[in-house]
């Protein structure tokens, strides 16, 4: 499942504005994220001419359209403005050709404007299609923003992690998603979630009903999106289960095509889960910057024993 962008929502959420362009051409649909600048296309060379990506013109392409002839510039033009073609984005501001208008209105195409940098453009555009068009995958658990941490708390139906995220969003932290998480991949080292627009700033807690956390709690214990960094399993205590004690088991789950670290805590009476997922957020932080408290014990217990093998 992917999203689907229209050049309006580009105008909509973006440093653009129109130049030229009918509500229809507005409507035209992106279908990649990738954004093609027609360099060799100014001098006549269509036989790798990607017609249905955004076509953006820097100040360079502009710069070498306005050393074309009139005529042959409206040629070039008519020939960039495919039926694929979603639209032309030109940035700096720059002053558009008269002869794009012109080919861009024959063939119902949106012209638009920024005044950003080619490459700050290109990278802003870029970021919203592929945040927009990513393949997305709906995952069952509830996703809360931690010190600044993406922990996804999963378990079994009923085990608490909705009141557990509850208590996260009291002692100040901040709701992403609740029940179920839309993730895609970013990159290749990189899980985004999301919720879906029917659930975003609610959760849902057993014998309560449904709360709209942004109402209750403020627009600081919400947020929007949220990078997937540390999964949470929330399991029923057994004492006949054996549980990491040190610290020194590293688990990995694969979600969206992104391996992700998995830490299981058993829940049962007593337990804080809150303060526990509070602490297992800021030790995976320490570990990540280098301070590695299993190691530390680890090394001290080596040091002991080589001490009284001495004696």
């Amino acid at each position: 499942m992917s999203e689907t962008v229209r050049i309006r929502d580009l105008v909509e959420h973006l440093p653009l504005k129109v130049v030229s362009g009918s509500e229809a051409s507005l409507e035209r649909q992106i279908a990649t994220s990738d954004i093609s600048r027609p360099g060799l296309e100014l001098t006549g060379y269509f036989t790798y001419y990607s017609n249905d990506r955004l076509q953006m013109l820097g100040k360079k392409e502009i710069t070498f359209a306005e050393k074309m002839l009139p005529e042959e510039r409206l040629v070039v033009m008519r020939k960039m403005c495919s039926k694929e073609t979603p639209a032309f984005i030109i940035s700096r501001g720059l002053e558009i050709p008269e002869e794009l208008i012109q080919a861009c209105q024959e063939a119902d195409i949106a012209v638009l404007s920024s005044k950003l940098a080619t490459s700050r453009l290109l990278g802003v555009v870029s970021s919203y299609l592929e945040g927009h068009l990513a393949q997305r995958t709906s995952i069952h658990g509830v996703l809360v923003d931690v010190y600044g941490l993406g922990v996804l708390i999963q378990g079994d139906s009923g085990i608490g992690k909705s009141e557990t995220a509850l208590e996260l969003v009291k002692r100040g932290h901040r709701l992403i998603a609740d029940d179920r998480v839309d993730v895609y991949q970013q990159d290749e080292l990189t899980l985004i979630g999301e919720p879906p627009k029917i659930l975003k700033h609610l959760i849902e807690i057993r014998g309560i009903g449904i709360i709209d956390v942004m109402s209750l709690f403020g627009a600081s214990a919400v947020r929007d999106s949220m990078e997937v960094q540390l999964v949470v399993y929330l399991e029923q205590w057994s004492k006949d289960k054996r549980y990491d004690r040190l610290g020194s088991d590293e688990n990995l789950i694969n979600i969206g095509n992104v391996d992700v670290p998995q830490i299981k805590i058993p829940v049962k009476t007593g337990r804080n889960v809150a303060i526990i997922i509070e602490v297992a957020a800021m030790n995976y932080r320490a570990r990540s910057m280098g301070f590695d408290a299993t190691k530390t014990f680890e090394d001290r217990l080596t040091q002991l024993i080589h001490e009284n093998s001495k004696e």
